[in-house]
């Protein structure tokens, strides 16, 4: 079975990133731009793994982590943004976040962290 990945960003380049990236190492990918986009994917069709940046133009990426994670099967999300900060780190992983990573990343870490995620 292939994993699906959602991954959501506000930014068109980083969606398309995540997706050449993602698609090399053979996952399925759905990509977003928006909180209501990935809350309405997470409710009715959960994927195996969240890539989500924290600031998107309708809310805060942290509803996302707190959807997936409420859900009756948990669902990892790496979380991202270009805003980083040890407060917000903090908060995300309060919330339920399983990995955090600052923009500009490295790719190879943040696959890394998906083989983790999905026990890879």
């Amino acid at each position: 079975m292939t994993e699906r990945v959602l991954v959501v960003d506000d930014e068109v380049d980083f969606l398309a990133t995540y997706e050449r990236l993602l698609r090399r190492q053979g996952y399925e990918v759905t990509a977003v731009s928006s909180r209501a986009a990935a809350l309405d994917a997470v409710a009715h069709e959960p994927p195996s793994l969240i890539i989500s940046d924290l600031r998107l133009a309708d809310g805060e990426g942290l509803d996302i982590v707190r959807a997936a994670r409420a859900g009756p099967r948990p669902l990892p999300v790496i979380v991202v943004t270009g805003y980083a900060s040890e407060e917000l780190r903090r908060a995300a992983l309060a919330a339920g976040a399983t990995a955090f990573f600052a923009k500009p990343f490295l790719a190879s870490a943040l696959l890394a962290s998906v083989r983790t995620q999905l026990g890879r």
